[in-house]
């Protein structure tokens, strides 16, 4: 129950609903008390064949006692539950709200599986155990006591005679609800292994296709579609015995009401009225029995979940704002003038530097294009400008100011990033790329796609701007979903734009065609282009060469080729390529 201590803030929020919903569980506990005594009244009336006005006098007062009670029992569900759905909304709103705060690497160590599940399934626990959970708890404490009160108030020995099967409800529905769960969890796993196999198979229908692999997985499609059958019937079986087992119990109950209650009627000790009292109290004493059980496998479901939601809201992000942030600085005060002193890095856990004593300077309004191996780290120099990593050893300045100085939403808001894969949202192509903005600006849109050379692309999609282009732009080519990122971050108007290899998918002309089309938008901003094509290149204001993890060359492309250095090497197999090619 320690784990559960993290709800009582939330809890504190709606304190006023749960307290009116106990007032309202108290009443309709009360009045549903009231109804057996009525039945027994009139069972006892009819006995003594009294008139029919007595018998409409008990219909009637039975009837309102169940529409009272009901209303309270509505009123219950409207705060209780209405509580629990709102605190399950900011629970699932405050862990949403924390996973955008962590790290990279944090989702590069945990599965999206796991973090869909934490809110899903994890959630919904909580959430039941703080709706019907706390709900059943205080109907199940209030209508036993009063329940218990009443029928040892009519007879003791036969209440405890009656009650001798009904714990037995609870250790079944207890032990039950244990193997229910195991077994669902169990079904849960089969499941989302199923549904991953069908989309994998969606997705991959071309390779798939090309591969003729389409029997092989048929097959390995019944496989897991028979595993998930088998273990729903697993979950069935223990189903279908546990509600028997239960009306069983309950049975024997009112076996021993009936046969003893009976002996006292003849004794006349007991009226045939109060018999009947105590079988409908016992029936109303059925779901208590069941649902302490219930409300204990709730319990248990619950904390575990809590404390892997814990553990995640926990997780302190590694790059924030710290103290000493300054918050007078806003987008519009950047200019985008970067300065690296002696930088190294390397990544978190590992003692191999990505990074060594990087010192470079790119004055605003410039551009900075940068070429190496892969793996030397060009993708890694890049990502610590918007921090997406912080640099430990040495210092990164902006304008003059250390990065981490800077408001992270202020930083990021400047910094315009095209990754080497281009994610595209499941949407259409003018929300990707206006994603920067809550609006979307026409002529701003088209300006955009014109400069990333996407423009000529749209007007053959049949629905223009307005084409769905499908779970990660599957509906999109390479070169198409590399220009729609690109549009993507023209439209920002980032005061420093990052091109990572984002031109790769495309062909030369085309690179060429995109790269004429920038000079207009590099001209007043800070730009960055990675790349393995000297072609992509050889116009900008400066070039480093990243070899060894350091900088090992740097200039214009005539001042690199004049060195006849690495750089040199790299143009000359590409001309060699080109001839290759040609030929």
């Amino acid at each position: 129950m320690k784990s559960l201590l993290p709800l009582i803030p939330y809890l504190k929020v709606r304190k006023w609903k749960l307290i009116w919903g106990t007032i309202f569980v108290s009443v309709s506990i009360f009045l549903q008390s009231l109804y057996p005594m009525v039945i027994g009244n009139a069972v006892d009336e009819i006995t003594n064949k009294t008139t029919n006005y007595t018998y409409l006098y008990y219909a009637l007062l039975s009837v309102g006692l169940i529409l009272v009670g009901g209303v309270f029992l509505f009123l219950t569900r409207r705060t209780i539950i209405v509580a629990s759905r709102e605190i399950e909304n900011d629970l699932r709103h405050d862990f949403f709200e924390h996973l955008q705060k962590l790290p990279k690497e944090f989702f590069d160590k945990t599965s999206t599986g796991d973090l869909m599940a934490h809110a899903t399934n994890d959630i919904n626990n909580i959430r039941n155990f703080l709706g019907p959970g706390i709900m059943y708890s205080i109907q199940t404490f209030l209508r036993t006591v009063v329940t218990l009160i009443i029928m040892f108030n009519i007879s003791s020995k036969i209440s405890f005679l009656a009650l001798i099967p009904l714990p037995l409800i609870s250790m079944l529905v207890y032990k039950v609800m244990k193997t229910v769960y195991g077994r669902s969890q169990k079904v849960q796993e089969s499941f989302s292994a199923l549904t991953t196999k069908v989309q994998e198979n969606f997705s991959g229908i071309r390779v798939m296709k090309s591969y003729v692999r389409e029997i092989s997985e048929i097959n390995r499609f019944v496989s897991v579609s028979a595993d998930y059958q088998k273990k729903n019937l697993s979950l069935a079986r223990i189903q279908s015995y546990s509600f028997p087992m239960m009306f069983l119990l309950t049975s024997l109950s009112v076996i021993i009401v009936v046969y003893f209650g009976g002996v006292e009627v003849i004794k006349g000790n007991m009226t045939l009225g109060n018999v009947t009292e105590f079988i409908v109290y016992l029936g109303q004493l059925t779901w208590p029995m069941i649902a302490f059980g219930w409300v204990i496998n709730l319990i248990q479901r619950a904390s575990p979940s809590m404390d892997r939601i814990m553990k995640i809201r926990n997780t302190e992000p590694a790059v924030k704002d710290n103290e000493g942030v300054s918050f007078d600085i806003k987008p519009e005060n950047l200019n985008g003038e970067i300065e690296f002193k002696n930088v190294s890095f390397k990544y978190p856990g590992t003692d191999y530097y990505v990074l060594r004593n990087i010192n470079l300077k790119i004055q605003k309004g410039t551009s900075l294009g940068i070429i190496g191996q892969t793996g030397c780290g060009k993708s890694t120099l890049i990502n610590l400008i918007p921090r997406v990593y912080d640099v430990e050893e040495g210092q990164l300045i902006l304008d003059g100011n250390d990065i981490r100085k800077i408001p992270l939403l202020t930083l990021r808001e400047s910094v315009g990033i095209v990754p080497q894969e281009s994610f595209l949202f499941s949407d259409t192509l003018e929300k990707n790329i206006a994603y920067s903005s809550d609006f979307v600006t026409e002529e701003r849109m088209i300006e955009s796609s014109k400069l990333a050379g996407l423009f000529k692309d749209v007007h053959m999609f049949p629905e223009k701007f307005k084409t769905l282009i499908g779970e990660r732009g599957v509906t999109l080519s390479g070169g198409q979903k590399q220009r729609t990122s690109l549009a993507r971050a023209i439209y920002k108007k980032p005061k420093i734009l990052i091109l990572d290899d984002s031109l790769s998918a495309v062909d030369t002309n085309t690179e060429e065609e995109i790269l004429r089309g920038l000079k207009e938008v590099l001209s007043d901003r800070t730009t960055i282009i990675i790349s393995h094509r000297i072609s992509t290149l050889k116009n900008l204001d400066n070039i480093i060469v990243i070899d060894d993890h350091t900088i090992a060359e740097q200039g214009t492309h005539d001042e690199l080729l004049e060195k006849k250095g690495i750089y040199y090497d790299i143009h000359v197999k590409q001309l060699l390529e080109e001839e290759i090619e040609e030929m």
